[in-house]
């Protein structure tokens, strides 16, 4: 025991790289060069970590943390991780290197089997199953899949991808509308645990695709973004999983705004995405208001090896997702300085925690923990920066 105690820890102390001596406070206005010099370093560690096959990392557990999960969980994090790696490399601004990689990210993706179920309680596949769809719906969207040589070399197969994994969605959607990733209470073939923010990822692209003709079951859209809805509490903070009657463990329970902080953002964003009107600006800046108000809960909680240990339950991988999904949300606001001050904020908060390299991890884990928080930094700090560059 004492020994596997020890290689935990080693793990843990070597997981968490040192930020850059140049790094920035999160209070200070970040320069647009040292941005794009930032996000470089990142897209050049990435595109040098990916696989000959267009993989990220390896199907198979690095940290003695994640034993006791299904080995099928492995497949699915490498298949989701590169998911958000490539949904990230496809809104920056194309290079011959960073095309490359797209196609050899792209090519591994429509080739990999479908995401299944781990066993009667791991249901990790859904995680591969909601972000290759969020990727899938983002090329379809992307001019230049209309375009040769990619439109004959991609569109169709996108187009017969997405078909399989919608119905596959569809089978593992909640009985409440939701995706989760474990299996509840009762073990069914359809599962009877989902999560607002698992749930939320996935809601504006399946009205996206719904839009372009997609074959996506418009009850399971429906009701997918009810479960999102049915999740917001009157504070402004988002439930965890949807429940009847809320949390409460005497006032630092995981649904208080202080544990919600990436939830509200991501519940918000694809609410408004979804058209719904009851997410105006005035809710949006709540939310935002509020991710910066608590935000030393996030930082608390970031590299901590266990989750949910921190404050008001907060786990370190809420902290990329989370100001990605800020990012996304300010970029909705139609007032432009209002827009440019939370993105600003957001850039801050990212780049203090940058590595040494040019890569990102908030919780220690196998290869998985780079690609999704490094794709999530990525989306987050280049929100903004083409109006940015246009306003100086």
């Amino acid at each position: 025991m004492s020994v596997l105690l020890s290689l935990c820890a080693a793990f843990a102390c070597a997981a968490q790289e040192p930020v850059t001596s140049a790094a920035p406070s999160a209070a200070e206005v970040v320069p647009l060069e040292l941005v794009a010099e930032s996000m470089q370093r990142s897209v050049d560690w990435l595109t040098a970590k990916q696989n000959p096959d267009g993989s990220w990392g390896d199907a198979a557990p690095a940290s003695l943390h994640e034993l006791n999960y299904s080995p099928a969980s492995f497949r699915h994090w490498q298949l989701a991780g590169g998911a958000i790696s490539l949904w990230a490399f496809l809104q920056l601004e194309e290079t011959p290197k960073l095309r490359s990689a797209i196609e050899r990210g792209l090519d591994f993706t429509l080739d990999a089997p479908l995401p299944l179920r781990g066993n009667s309680w791991d249901i990790d596949g859904n995680w591969a199953l909601l972000y290759v769809t969020i990727l899938l719906d983002h090329a379809a969207g992307d001019p230049r899949f209309q375009q040769e040589p990619w439109k004959t070399r991609y569109l169709a197969r996108i187009e017969r991808k997405a078909a399989e994994y919608l119905a596959r969605l569809k089978l593992m959607q909640g009985h409440m509308g939701g995706w989760g990733y474990y299996e509840g209470e009762v073990v069914a073939a359809q599962p009877s645990w989902s999560t607002s923010f698992s749930t939320a990822a996935v809601v504006p692209a399946l009205y996206s695709a719904k839009k372009r003709g997609w074959p996506v079951d418009e009850p399971m859209m429906k009701a997918a973004l009810g479960y999102v809805q049915r999740c917001a509490l009157p504070s402004g903070a988002y439930q965890y999983d949807l429940r009847p009657i809320p949390r409460n463990n005497g006032g630092e329970s995981i649904d208080e705004i202080k544990g919600s902080l990436g939830r509200i953002q991501i519940g918000n964003w694809a609410r408004r995405m979804a058209g719904d009107q009851r997410v105006d600006d005035a809710k949006i800046a709540r939310g935002l208001d509020l991710f910066f108000e608590h935000h030393k809960f996030l930082d608390v909680a970031r590299m901590r090896p266990v989750p949910h240990e921190a404050y008001y339950a907060n786990a370190g991988y809420f902290y990329f997702f989370g100001h990605c999904y800020a990012a996304l949300a300010a970029d909705q606001l139609a007032d432009r300085d209002l827009r440019r001050k939370y993105q600003r904020l957001i850039r801050g908060q990212v780049l203090k925690a940058q590595g040494k390299d040019g890569q990102y991890i908030d919780f220690v884990g196998s290869f998985y923990s780079w690609t999704y928080a490094t794709g999530f930094a990525l989306v987050a700090l280049q929100k903004g920066l083409a109006a940015e560059g246009e306003s100086q």
